[in-house]
């Protein structure tokens, strides 16, 4: 318990209490509010009318009423695309043919064309969608029409021109709200930078103190030193999580007091893994380099930008090593689906076997040190005996 203890007072007198509370809530502030209006609901576009006619325009009347989508220029005569969407004053290009009322009148197929600009994907949510319903209704009623002036009644008629619709809806994050998963994968890559950072100077610092075995030679006197930076990380995340939740209108179903539990085996985890990082680094100053092959993969491969799922096996199965994977499967799976704990022994039990892995690793490191440690004495003492004989 001394080494706790030391390690609690070290930790009330350190940078790192500041760190773990400020830095996260600056980027759950900064980000949240950032993406608080993320949802791009009308992506502009640009209309180049051909036709020149009443049906074009009422066409294009429908397009700029969808909800997705914007009409900013409507151009008479076709132009390269490049220059239409050239500045990103519009993402897509809508063509409107020749003779497209004419072949409307004589119920003839005609060919729309549009042109989207790719570079920015998230540029173009919902136009593909909206589109399709535009023209999806707009077929369905000029079917319609014909058949009903043909003399048939207005169910029949619809039941020929659409047998089947379709109904959709969008669960659990149905705005496609970044702060949902891009904002708070920020906010757990800020607490892991700190907390691997802090937690794998531990034994550095005190090798270099001369206090790593100050409190006997157990590994547990090195590992119980992981708890402070645990616990303040479960506090913060929790704190931020609240705070995206009022400011950025982040969905969290989960009761706090539940969620708290894979927190804490999630912070434990991860403290555990920065101090063996940082166990052998020679002083301080080497352990935030370390922190990278941590970082850089937590990032890139564990769910915060891009769905697992995205990336080949090999990826998957290698994102199972890593804390924040199983967090990340937690806050989806509790926070947002409003899953109960007991689902979700898998992810916990996968934080746990990290635990059990780091933790082995750990007490052997701290075995070889304490064992290189006894022989450096002996012969001191033998030359202290030998200097007394030869008095």
């Amino acid at each position: 318990m001394k080494s706790l203890i030391d390690e609690w007072k070290y930790v009330a007198g350190s940078k790192y209490l500041r760190l773990i509370f400020i830095g996260p809530l600056i980027a759950a502030i900064f980000f949240g509010l950032m993406f608080s209006k993320n949802q791009i609901s009308e992506s502009h576009v640009v209309v180049i009318d051909e036709d020149h006619s009443s049906y074009s325009r009422q066409l294009t009347s429908k397009i700029n009423a969808s909800p997705y989508m914007k009409v900013t220029n409507v151009y008479s005569s076709r132009l390269n695309p490049e220059t239409l969407l050239a500045n990103e004053q519009a993402v897509a290009v809508i063509t409107l043919p020749k003779e497209l009322g004419l072949h409307q009148q004589q119920g003839i197929s005609t060919n729309l064309g549009i042109l989207m600009d790719n570079t920015m994907p998230s540029g173009l949510t919902g136009i593909r969608t909206a589109i399709q319903e535009v023209i999806q209704t707009e077929n369905m009623t000029l079917s319609m029409t014909r058949l009903i002036q043909k003399g048939m009644d207005a169910e029949t008629s619809k039941g020929l021109a659409s047998p089947l619709s379709l109904q959709q809806r969008m669960l659990f994050n149905p705005t496609t709200s970044y702060v949902s998963f891009m904002v708070i994968g920020f906010v757990n890559i800020v607490v892991l930078m700190i907390t691997t950072s802090a937690a794998g100077s531990i034994v550095p610092r005190l090798r270099q103190e001369g206090k790593l075995f100050a409190n006997g030679k157990s590994p547990w006197q090195i590992w119980v030193r992981s708890v402070p930076y645990a616990v303040l990380s479960t506090i913060s995340l929790l704190l931020c999580y609240g705070l995206l939740k009022q400011v950025g209108g982040m969905r969290f179903e989960a009761e706090p007091y539940l969620f708290i539990i894979p927190l804490f085996v999630y912070a434990f985890a991860l403290s555990l893994m920065g101090l063996l990082i940082g166990y052998t680094a020679k002083d301080v100053s080497k352990v935030n380099l370390r922190t990278n092959f941590v970082l850089y993969p937590s990032f890139l491969a564990t769910g915060i930008q891009l769905s697992p799922l995205a990336f080949p096996e090999f990826f998957q199965i290698s994102a199972w090593a890593l804390p924040i994977n199983w967090l990340n499967r937690l806050i989806r799976g509790m926070a947002f689906r409003d899953g109960a704990l007991t689902a979700y022994s898998q992810e916990l039990g996968a934080l746990l076997i990290i635990i059990g892995v780091v933790s082995l690793f750990i007490g052997l490191l701290v075995f070889r040190e304490a064992g290189k440690a006894n022989p450096s004495r002996e012969p001191l003492v033998n030359l202290d005996f030998k200097g007394a004989f030869d008095q």
